[in-house]
């Protein structure tokens, strides 16, 4: 993303919903300040918008409407098998946002959710404070962007450097016992410029082949993009992951996922990079279920995948052809100790 593709999110918001009991709250007014000409709504409860009957995704999606509400209930989950844990014992997520900024036909948001309104959750304090709760049992290791973008948002929320600032100060207390990662496909450094480099806050860039990008990835940054925003941020201090997952099937596959690592070997120094992780695309049934209703052009959504244990893949030929070529690729480049393969 660039500075004028953050302007434009700026103006993005045409109607905003705001719960009643929040609209004195100062981030809220703060937040309400950059959209000058929005309709603003107020309402009971977030879930009265975002969870009512007969909603289309794909269009809700495409209007960019947001709503702003505080976050009930437990704020912290145990990591779901279908992502990476990274061999960490202790793994978990978070979600201070719902639904995203950006347009990838293959989200597993597509088919999580009914409405396709972005939620932006203000409470985030009670959710620091889980985490610290959770730090006097153990270390953690938790993901704050699976249900969004963070850093695509960032000069307008500041949700990355507010999330900076909390594992600064809490690792001095638990002894740098709290890992983050940050997933985004943002490339606009930018957006960084108020972050303080942190050895605990992992930046895990999804690296895909232009094709995929302009074919599936609708809205977010090029590839040459993303590779130099995660060559500045690895300058910057921070440990930086690239994700070449979810591996995407689509004409040619060899020869575009060829020329990505080609490109990614120019612009990235391999030996500094934190680690990589390979995955080919798989999602829930259920989440498939509903993508496929609501997609019924999609050739993602409608690929003839194979049932494991609740969860769609790739046959399991293809699944272990894309990733091991991947993986043969990456080998040359970068220990393989520091490349993981998601396993079911």
């Amino acid at each position: 993303m660039n500075i004028s593709e953050n302007n434009y999110y700026k103006k993005a918001f045409s109607h905003i919903y705001v719960e009643q009991a929040i609209k004195d709250n100062p981030a809220v007014n703060a937040i309400l300040k950059q959209f000058q000409n929005a309709t603003i709504i107020y309402i009971k409860h977030y879930k009265d918008v975002f969870c009512r009957a007969s909603q289309h995704y794909n269009r809700q999606q495409a209007s960019h409407t947001l709503i702003i509400a505080n976050k009930s209930g437990a704020k912290i989950y145990k990591g779901s098998p279908v992502c990476q844990s990274f061999d960490n014992e202790y793994f978990y997520y978070t979600s201070c946002m719902m639904n995203c900024i950006y347009n990838c036909e293959y989200c597993y948001l597509k088919g999580m959710y009914q409405s396709g309104y972005m939620v932006l959750f203000v409470n985030l304090q009670e959710t620091f404070d889980e985490v610290s709760h959770l730090l006097k049992k153990h270390p953690v290791y938790l993901c704050v962007s699976y249900d969004t973008d963070l850093m695509a948002m960032e000069n307008i929320f500041h949700l990355g450097e507010s999330w900076c600032n909390f594992v600064n100060t809490i690792n001095e207390q638990f002894s740098n016992k709290l890992t983050i990662e940050i997933r985004t496909k943002c490339g606009s450094i930018s957006n960084w410029k108020n972050l303080t480099a942190n050895p605990n806050v992992i930046f895990a860039f999804t690296i895909s082949p232009e094709y995929v990008i302009d074919t599936y990835e609708g809205g977010t940054s090029s590839l040459d993009s993303r590779l130099a925003c995660a060559a500045d941020v690895m300058e910057m201090g921070f440990p930086v992951r690239l994700c070449f997952d979810p591996m995407i099937h689509c004409p040619d596959w060899q020869k575009h996922y060829k020329a990505m690592i080609d490109k990614a070997v120019e612009t990235i120094d391999f030996s500094r990079l934190y680690d990589i992780s390979i995955g080919s695309f798989r999602i829930s049934k259920e989440y498939l279920k509903q993508m496929r209703r609501n997609m019924k052009g999609s050739a993602i959504a409608n690929f003839p995948y194979e049932n494991t244990a609740g969860f769609y893949h790739y046959p399991t030929d293809l699944q272990n052809e894309m990733e091991h070529f991947l993986l043969d690729k990456l080998t040359k480049h970068i220990s393989p100790d520091k490349i993981f393969l998601w396993k079911e």
